[in-house]
């Protein structure tokens, strides 16, 4: 009787896990695909680098900037990628020692 009673509780949770489990997903997805259809062009410039090169004669210079502000915008990315990374082997190396 009681392996009866166990099943129909575990069938319960794992409805409603599976309900937690999709509530997220479909937020999170819609999240990315309005993220995706509504996003806008970025001009990298600030307001001063833009009054001082705009015009039709400044095209090369304004690209180059706009150009150097991502780059320096992708390193602080970089760092956190490899300090993620060294942080996740550290914890597979501890696991690995655990087993």
């Amino acid at each position: 009787m009681l392996k009866i009673e166990n099943k129909i509780k575990n069938t319960g949770n794992r409805k409603a896990d599976r309900s937690r489990f999709m509530d997220f997903f479909s937020t999170k997805m819609f999240c990315i695909l309005f993220s995706f259809f509504f996003s806008l062009a970025a001009n990298a410039q600030c307001a001063m680098c833009r009054a001082a090169l705009g015009g039709e004669s400044n095209v090369k210079k304004a690209e180059a900037v706009n150009n150097g502000i991502v780059y320096l915008m992708v390193i602080p990315y970089l760092l956190v990628a490899v300090i993620g990374y060294l942080i996740y082997r550290m914890y597979q190396s501890k696991k690995k020692k655990a087993e």
